[in-house]
């Protein structure tokens, strides 16, 4: 396979925390890296143009609304998802695991897959290991996910282990569907899913099953699912270093910025979340000052800019007391420009992280972003 199909390199570490960078046929993505999500072909709120001004290398697509809503071969047929968004750099897609555990009301777990109903119409649908890569080969996916079950954390070891163990045969064909298509193959990458829960002996089982098989990178899965920050801190404190050094790690679905540099301090390499777009829909913005909840009066005389340290062109150009106005009338503007704020932050505060690894300073840059985040919030 070509060396520009994937290829990861380490520029530097400080302490577990790495920079790097990811280099695909579609772009460059530095690492660490946030990943908008575009759940349905579309960042919430924001032109494709707008969501790389603010920095973003790759987003996120998601199979299981994707399928369902147009349909995976409908999106084929005109040309892919990149094409039909709009957005000509690399985009990963999850695998619809999570999305069928927690949004299908009626579904049916077996060895083979899962069936269930979708919640769009309740029409029934089946998601194997082998539908699920053909899915995200249909939509022409740069980075695809293998198949997995995400139980939620608190559910007892026994099922933690019975879950991971399918997940893990689950991935293993995953790997053989996703080589079955051996000139997609030849152009995109293939992430395996760390499965385990808090527990430190299955994830060390879930890493070496993995292992065994080989994927391009490894996500770590079953976290940010009700554990709270403690918990999934605690097990970031031993989960990546499970997996192989060379290879980028993914941590799925997180998350508010100081668990970011919580992940990054634990040497995670790649996020997505939809905390930012989602917030920028209900009034809240993200500052080095902390958060904001812009239907506050208190904002409504404000001014100055959302946060001050920002560049983005919602900082540049609207005052806070306009936002609030705006929040407070149930404007469309206010979403859009709270969302590209939001979105913008993300970007500068991983490019911040990049720079403190590469200069030796994470630990103090750290410790900074904390005092003032947690100091500010209004």
């Amino acid at each position: 396979m070509s060396a520009s199909r994937f290829k990861f390199s380490v520029q530097a570490t400080d302490g577990k925390a790495r920079t790097g960078r990811i280099s695909m046929l579609r772009g460059e993505i530095r690492t660490p890296a946030f990943m908008p999500v575009g759940t349905a072909a579309t960042v919430k709120a924001m032109k494709p143009e707008a969501v790389r001004a603010t920095g973003a290398d790759i987003i996120l697509g998601n199979t299981y609304h994707l399928m369902l809503r147009p349909g995976a071969e409908r999106v084929a047929r005109l040309g892919g998802l990149h094409s039909f968004m709009n957005w000509p750099r690399p985009i990963l897609t999850d695998s619809g695991g999570y999305q069928v555990m927690s949004l299908s009301d009626l579904r049916k777990l077996t060895e083979e897959g899962v069936e269930f109903r979708s919640h769009l119409d309740g029409s029934k649908h089946m998601l194997t290991p082998e539908r699920s890569m053909e899915i995200q080969r249909l939509l022409g996916s740069d980075i695809v996910m293998a198949f997995d079950e995400c139980p939620r954390a608190d559910q007892p070891r026994d099922e933690i282990a019975r879950s991971m163990e399918l997940s893990m045969r689950w991935a293993q064909r995953s790997r053989a569907g996703f080589d079955a298509g051996e000139e997609y193959a030849s152009r995109a990458a293939l992430f395996g899913i760390q499965q385990g829960g808090l527990d430190e002996d299955l994830r060390r089982t879930s890493a070496q099953k993995l292992g065994d098989i080989g994927f391009d990178g490894y996500a770590v899965g079953g976290l940010a699912v009700g554990e709270g920050q403690e918990a999934m801190f605690a097990a970031l404190d031993f989960a990546p270093a499970m997996l192989p050094a060379d290879k980028p790690r993914y941590l799925m679905g997180v998350g508010k910025p100081d668990d970011l540099v919580g992940a990054v301090e634990r040497g995670i390499d790649m996020f997505d979340c939809v905390l930012p777009t989602r917030s920028g829909r209900n009034g809240q913005a993200f500052t080095w000052a902390g958060p904001l909840n812009l239907r506050n009066a208190h904002h409504a005389e404000e001014a100055g800019p959302l946060c001050p340290r920002c560049t983005c062109p919602t900082c540049a150009s609207y005052s806070r007391a306009y936002l609030h106005h705006l929040v407070r009338s149930g404007e469309i503007l206010g979403a859009m420009l709270l969302t590209e704020h939001n979105l913008s932050f993300y970007q500068q505060l991983m490019q911040a992280m990049r720079d403190a690894i590469g200069e030796g300073r994470l630990a103090a840059f750290a410790t900074d972003f904390r005092r003032d985040y947690f100091r500010g919030r209004g």
